[in-house]
């Protein structure tokens, strides 16, 4: 079997594993479930960004609505625990720690799609949503097809530009850590244009890549194995979930008398 072969299908191996079916955040109950991990601590490095997100900022201040918008692939869902993706755990922690603000986090899925593919239509997916905050998610699909990296990142490129355009505050999110494919696909070259492209639009990057590097170095997750199913999954999301929202209110900088 060819190495560009087996990459695909460990990475779909890791999408089915993290990744079922599709989830709704706003359907999600809002109490930390009893059987997920408090563990998992990410550097704060990990977590520091220099650019802002001054709609966020205003939002909580106010006190009104905070509607976040995650764009992304099948490992924004997992199963039918809608609950347990990770957009439904940013939404449990951010009420928690914002009790004055209504928080609501959406989900369009764009499953199988290049970032050019997403990039073309994201001006449609937020039309009439008008939300606070944008999370995409991408570079997956790109690495899986081995899209030349200088296409990605104009896609990637264009799709900031237009969401900025449309007066959202923006986080881009790179792909998933997997021990089971780093050796078969390239991912280096789309991580490091999603940092490129966040630098030049002053638009945070949660680097989803180097987290999850780090939980499987220091043994929170065995990313290795696939015999850990679905709760290796829900840890992993409500890790996601509190890390990402711990990295929007550090980027919006919400302070201690803001929050709960």
């Amino acid at each position: 079997m060819k190495a560009g072969l087996k990459a695909v299908l460990s990475l779909t191996m890791l999408a089915g594993l993290l990744a079922v079916v599709p989830a709704r955040a706003e359907d999600a109950p809002k109490d930390t479930p009893k059987d997920l991990p408090k563990t998992c601590e990410v550097p704060a490095y990990l977590l520091f960004s220099e650019s802002s997100l001054p709609k966020v900022a205003a939002a909580v201040k106010n006190g009104g609505k905070l509607d976040i918008l995650v764009v992304g692939s099948r490992s924004s869902t997992i199963n039918t625990l809608d609950w347990t993706a990770y957009p439904g755990r940013l939404e449990a922690v951010l009420r928690e720690k914002l009790p004055s603000v209504k928080v609501n986090v959406n989900v369009e899925l764009q499953i199988k799609k290049t970032a050019e593919e997403v990039a073309a239509n994201l001006a449609k997916l937020i039309e009439g949503k008008k939300p606070t905050l944008v999370i995409w998610q991408t570079g997956t699909v790109d690495a899986m097809r081995s899209v030349d990296p200088d296409d990605f990142r104009a896609a990637v490129d264009d799709g900031v530009a237009a969401l900025q355009s449309d007066g959202t505050d923006v986080i881009l999110m790179n792909l998933q850590y997997s021990p089971r494919t780093e050796t078969m696909i390239s991912a280096a070259p789309y991580i490091d244009n999603m940092r490129v492209v966040a630098q030049q639009h002053d638009v945070p990057l949660f680097d989803r890549f180097a987290v999850m590097r780090h939980w499987n170095e220091q043994g929170d997750f065995d990313l290795f194995s696939t015999s850990h199913g679905l709760e290796l999954a829900k840890r992993v999301h409500d890790c996601i979930g509190r890390a990402l929202s711990t990295f929007v209110i550090d980027a919006a900088h919400i302070g201690p008398a803001q929050q709960n």
